[in-house]
């Protein structure tokens, strides 16, 4: 029987910050009084970070629901749980700060606020699912509950960016909810377990995996790494991705690649190494085709962001490049590629949310959308592009950035993974991606800062009617965003040296994680 104090503290983290997302969408004064607004989202999002320190120091688990052995609604915390809340939980604060001053002069920021903090009470309750039913419920919740993040401005562009993350986010969950009806029928119990069905046969002896039922099994565990790929960005589901980033604002875009993608990646780590067991697709085409599917990923991802003139573009076929060394790292089943994808989770999430609020910091100034507009940048917010530049730095994986970390763990557990071709291609492609981002992120840091003689200020807003320059007209001098934009992307930024400085602790976390379940 759950006891009910674990229940509460379970629970608080999930209904805290949907309950005030509502209060947002329904409450008159909120809607009219921007520092009362403002003071509440603070509020919540301080509050339910301590929720969640709270639950994770204090851990347990609780049934919410049952109805048969399979359909059961159960939360829990387990180290996975604990990165992945805490991660978002910190994440979710940083931009909620950014966006006090970001949606200051949008008439619907409360609406904004409140899916906002809904999404962030979904997302927790995934994160603490103790099941693979129970993550999937939270798991169309988060679709739903983020769509209204995508469509905010109401464009004709946001509509349809809405449109198509709905429609990739379907089609990968009805992928994902077929392999999960096989599951239940073939396994019956879904319920997280170090290892999954690898640790339940050593113990009880039995055969799961084998004969045609095995084969069987695999294709169903096939779909759903495609299916719950597609949140991640993976081919051939990625697209709903450079659609969706340039429509949504720019707080959403940061919370969207940096958290949201990672929920599609906590999938894939539920389903193979606490469901069905790596020992399941070990050296099985399913392991084969899903390695090759992430290093086209990170290939083409890093390809087209190359090519992408537009920022928020470039930035998120980034995303699609950068989650897929996640995802080849926890292809590989080998303990340290695991470690090296959890600390690129982390890695990444804090890079590219630095990414994205820059960017966000630069139209809403200036106006400008498109990398060749933004020469001599440095002239305007050296602060802010400054951030840029540290943390791009980090994204390429140059010491002592955290991306440098990260980065080693993947080549090094590739080249320890016995996968034969991969052992060599893996790392190859990585390397070349990272010069591909290095490519694509630092020339506008370049010539932010160095712009050359005569060019400064010869390029103008794209569009007259857009940023506070031009719509104020004033000088193309020093102007930085404010002290609730920069201050998150300056934590976040040195949170990215912070890491890659001092990685232990971490890395110890990690590899407990990943000796539990290889």
């Amino acid at each position: 029987m759950t006891d009910t104090g674990t229940l509460i503290r379970l629970m608080l983290p999930v209904a805290v910050p949907i309950a005030a997302g509502i209060v947002f969408l329904t409450g008159k004064r909120l809607r009219t009084d921007r520092k009362a607004s403002a003071a509440a989202l603070l509020a919540a999002l301080g509050l339910e970070l301590a929720l969640v320190l709270g639950a994770c120091a204090s851990g347990g688990a609780a049934v919410l629901w049952q109805l048969t052995d399979t359909l059961v609604l159960a939360l829990r915390v387990d180290g996975v749980g604990r990165l992945f809340s805490l991660l978002t939980a910190s994440v979710w604060l940083l931009v909620g700060l950014y966006s006090v001053s970001y949606m200051a002069h949008d008439q619907r920021s409360s609406q904004f606020f409140g899916w906002y903090l809904i999404v962030e009470g979904v997302l927790i309750g995934l994160d603490f699912s103790g099941n693979l039913v129970t993550m999937y419920v939270f798991y169309e919740l988060m679709t739903l509950t983020s769509l209204p993040l995508v469509l905010h401005e109401r464009t004709h562009e946001a509509v349809m960016a809405g449109l198509k993350y709905l429609f990739y986010s379907v089609a990968g969950a009805f992928l994902a909810l077929f392999g999960i009806f096989f599951l239940a029928g073939t396994a019956g119990d879904l319920t997280f377990v170090p290892g999954g069905m690898s640790a339940l046969e050593s113990t009880l002896g039995s055969t799961l995996g084998s004969g045609a039922e095995g084969g069987l099994m695999r294709a169903a565990v096939f779909c759903m790494l495609i299916g719950f790929g597609a949140k991640a960005g993976m081919f051939p589901l990625h697209g709903w991705l450079p659609t969706a980033h340039p429509a949504a604002p720019s707080p959403a875009s940061a919370v969207l690649s940096g958290v949201i993608t990672k929920s599609g990646v906590l999938a894939v780590i539920r389903v193979i190494y606490f469901v069905v067991g790596p020992e399941m697709i070990r050296g099985t085409w399913v392991q084969q085709a899903w390695i090759c599917l992430t290093l086209l990923t990170v290939f083409l991802g890093s390809m087209m962001a190359y090519k992408e003139p537009v920022l928020k573009k470039r930035l998120a076929y980034s995303t699609v490049s950068q989650v897929s060394y996640i995802l080849f790292g926890l292809s590989l089943l080998e303990p340290t590629a695991f470690v090296g994808a959890l600390s690129h989770i982390v890695f990444h999430s804090l890079i590219k949310n630095v990414l994205f609020l820059s960017a966000g910091a630069v139209i809403l100034i200036t106006g400008w959308k498109r990398v060749e507009e933004m020469r001599g940048l440095g002239s305007i917010m050296p602060a802010m592009l400054g951030c840029y530049t540290l943390v791009s730095l980090g994204l390429v994986g140059i010491p002592p950035f955290s991306g440098f970390v990260s980065k080693w763990y993947l080549a090094s557990g590739a080249l320890a993974s016995g996968t034969g071709v991969w052992e060599a291609a893996g790392p190859a492609v990585l390397l070349v991606s990272a010069l591909l981002t290095a490519g694509y992120l630092l020339p506008l840091a370049i010539q932010g800062f160095l712009p050359g003689a005569g060019s400064v200020r010869e390029y103008q807003a794209a569009d007259p009617d857009e940023g506070e320059l031009a719509e104020a007209g004033q000088s193309w001098q020093c102007r930085e965003p404010s002290a609730w934009m920069l201050v998150p992307a300056g934590i976040m930024t040195a949170a990215t040296l912070a890491f890659g400085l001092f990685p232990g602790p971490l890395v110890r976390f990690l590899t407990e994680i990943a000796q539990a379940v290889l």
